[in-house]
C-alpha cells in the first residue's frame, strides 16, 4: 500500500498539505519564521500517534463486544533541545468512561493496539520512551 501527501508552499514556512483530498495548514509560530496558521510538522505526529492507536483500540473493543463507552486520548511529548529535535519521551493517556467497563479488557485493547497494530507507535517507539496510562471513569488502572 502506498500513501501519498503533497505540500504546497504558501510563504515563510507555511505550507498547505493535501492528504488524500483533506487539506490542512502546516506552519510554525511567528518567532520561528511562520505565520501560526497551523500546527508544526512535529506537533502533527502526536494526533497521528493517538489516532493510530485509537483506531486499533476501537476495533479490538468492538470485537470484545464493548461498544457503549466514551474515549479520548491525551498526548504529551518531550522534545529534545539539540538538533535534529526529536521526541524522546511520550505519554499517552487513554480516558475511558461508561458503565461496567472491564479494566482488564481496556488494558488488553490498548496494549494490543499499540504493540501489534499501530505503525506510528512502532516507529516512534524506536526513538522515544512511550508510557501509556489508562483511566476508567477517572480512575487510573
Amino acid at each position: 500500500m502506498v500513501n501519498k501527501a503533497k505540500i504546497t508552499w504558501k510563504g515563510n514556512v507555511s505550507f498547505e498539505a493535501d492528504l488524500a483530498g483533506h487539506k490542512i495548514n502546516i506552519d510554525s509560530t511567528e518567532d520561528k519564521g511562520g505565520n501560526n496558521t497551523g500546527p508544526s510538522p512535529m506537533l502533527l505526529l502526536l494526533p497521528a500517534l493517538a489516532g493510530c492507536s485509537s483506531f486499533g483500540v476501537v476495533g479490538i473493543l468492538k470485537k470484545m463486544r464493548i461498544t457503549e463507552y466514551k474515549m479520548d486520548v491525551e498526548v504529551v511529548a518531550n522534545k529534545t533541545s539539540e538538533h535534529p529535535q526529536i521526541y524522546d519521551q511520550i505519554e499517552l493517556k487513554y480516558n475511558f468512561s461508561g458503565e461496567n467497563l472491564d479494566n482488564a479488557k481496556l488494558m488488553k485493547a490498548v496494549t494490543v493496539a499499540e504493540e501489534r497494530f499501530c505503525g506510528v507507535y512502532a516507529m516512534l517507539a524506536k526513538t522515544a520512551a512511550i508510557n501509556s496510562i489508562i483511566t476508567n471513569n477517572g480512575v487510573e488502572i
